[in-house]
């Protein structure tokens, strides 16, 4: 059976969206199909959806097939407002079944942070792989970035936020 976030079960329409959107093997809706262009993202730990090893290797069409989204902010990383097009993190999380505690995120440098999952799940982090139209690509925070809404402000704009932005985010490991 699929099940989503908080252990319950995905109806049989949402089971058939992951099916025919490619993201699952309609013969088994426990797997993910095989990525079959370059891996953007891997995830792994404890997750029920997985394509080998335990691991959920993604790539940009597999995390498009997600659902994208959009935020236009300002960051104090770049100059003017951007443009940012990905997937949200808490759609990742609910499509792979991710059912743990803390999310460690690392980059393509090994820099890495542990960000407690019920925060994760509820503040409107975007899983960037575009900026502006264009394809991040590792010179320039990709290939993925975890951005927020920052010029939301209140809890945006703090120094936390600022630390689980993490640039050329490729591992996402969720933690019993």
């Amino acid at each position: 059976m699929i099940r989503g976030q908080a252990n319950a079960p995905l109806s049989g329409l949402t089971a058939l969206w992951l099916a025919l959107s490619g993201i699952m093997h309609p013969a088994s809706a426990d797997s993910l199909d095989a990525a079959t262009g370059e891996v953007l993202l891997t995830v792994s730990g404890a997750i029920e959806h997985t394509n080998g090893d335990g691991a959920a290797a993604l790539d940009r069409a597999m995390l498009a097939a997600m659902g994208m989204a959009e935020i236009k902010t300002s960051t104090i990383w770049t100059d003017g407002v951007q443009q940012f097009e990905g997937v949200p993190l808490a759609t990742l999380l609910t499509t792979l079944g991710a059912q743990g505690e803390t999310l460690r995120a690392t980059a393509l440098n090994e820099y890495s942070i542990d960000i407690p999952m019920a925060e994760a799940m509820a503040n409107g982090a975007l899983l960037a792989f575009r900026m502006n139209g264009v394809d991040l690509s590792s010179r320039d925070k990709g290939p993925v970035w975890m951005v927020y809404p920052y010029d939301k402000g209140g809890i945006y704009r703090q120094e936390i936020i600022y630390a689980q932005s993490i640039w050329q985010l490729v591992l996402i490991d969720v933690l019993p």
